[in-house]
């Protein structure tokens, strides 16, 4: 009875969610700086490609908020109902990129500068791009730049097919993400262990544990069938390619106030099966949704200028810079 109630109460918070017309939250990865230099180790990087101090340090500080805004019910909500889109990834010391999609037009922020840091490729300053570089050095110094979306996914269509690159993948069907879902909640129903416990002020907590292999494997076995409906090139991995996954148990605690979900934590320190891997995590904390705004002020960017001037021209870029580009070695062209 326990397990049906714990279940049920999970599954009328997500209906919730989706009755929403706007929803925000925050994603907290929860870990720290040697947990994150002990996984990396374990991966067994080449000789110089290891993790940054400072990017696991802005890594594990790091906080990701998200806002979407629709015209319908989330639920019933196609890509085409989407009226606004706002996503920022931020640190105790200040945002590192926003992205904002209000209707057709995309606007962009970003430091530059401490992502620089961060990759070990520093970027140039602003002063010394020539003046063809126009709205760039705006990106640089870190200012609103905005540009057409459409005119964007034009543009990155047309270059596909003159580069005879794959065709853009096409989003998922509304019958086809019913089937999904109703695949994924029979997984859940099967292999999730639900406990639930209550504090006794409108808030419960409903504990979610499976073995981590067994649950993949159950997962993508139930949507290897619809693969005719999911987007082009989505590849699935196979159950001889997930039986190296660890078994371990991992639980995600729910967290619900007044029936709504408030608030998700996830343990994943046992998946890494390393001992010096103490603190990996990830919270995400549903927040009261803001409308997305334009912000003021953006410079426009001029798409053809952006892709087949300043980076298209062979003769500025080796006249101004060299082929390694604005900062030298360090800094290819490529990468801005």
């Amino acid at each position: 009875m326990e397990q049906l109630s714990a279940g049920k109460k999970l599954d009328r918070a997500f209906e919730e969610l989706g009755k929403k017309n706007t929803l925000s939250f925050e994603l907290d990865l929860d870990t720290d700086v040697t947990s994150l230099k002990a996984l990396d180790a374990g991966s067994d990087p080449e000789p110089g490609e290891e993790i940054p101090d400072e990017a696991a340090e802005l890594l594990s500080a790091a906080k990701i908020s998200v806002t979407v805004q629709s015209k319908k019910p989330l639920d019933e909500s196609g890509e085409k109902d989407l009226v606004g889109t706002a996503l920022k990834v931020s640190t105790p010391d200040g945002d590192l990129a926003e992205y904002r999609l209000i209707g057709d037009h995309a606007y962009i922020r970003a430091d530059l500068d401490a992502m620089g840091r961060m990759s070990g490729n520093p970027v140039p300053d602003a002063d010394d791009l020539p003046p063809e570089a126009g709205a760039l050095k705006d990106v640089i110094e870190g200012k609103w730049v905005t540009y057409d979306a459409k005119e964007m996914d034009k543009a990155v269509a047309e270059d596909r097919e003159a580069t005879g690159g794959p065709a853009p993948a096409p989003s998922l069907d509304a019958k086809t993400q019913k089937k999904l879902m109703k695949a994924l909640r029979g997984v859940i129903a099967r292999e999730v262990e639900f406990k639930t416990t209550g504090d006794g002020d409108g808030t419960e907590h409903v504990t979610a544990t499976a073995p981590f292999r067994t649950l993949i494997t159950e997962l993508f076995g139930e949507i290897r069938p619809l693969t005719k409906g999911l987007p082009l090139g989505m590849g699935l991995p196979t159950d001889k390619d997930l039986k190296d996954a660890p078994d371990a148990k991992v639980a995600a605690d729910f967290t619900l106030k007044n029936g709504e979900l408030a608030q998700v934590d996830v343990d994943l320190a046992k998946l890494a099966e390393n001992a010096e891997v103490k603190k990996l995590g990830l919270t995400l904390r549903m927040r009261e949704g803001t409308r997305p705004t334009a912000p003021a002020g953006a410079t426009k960017l001029d798409l053809n200028e952006l892709m087949n001037g300043f980076f298209g021209g062979p003769a500025l870029r080796d006249a101004e810079f060299g082929e390694s580009g604005p900062a030298g070695e360090d800094f290819p062209l490529d990468e801005v």
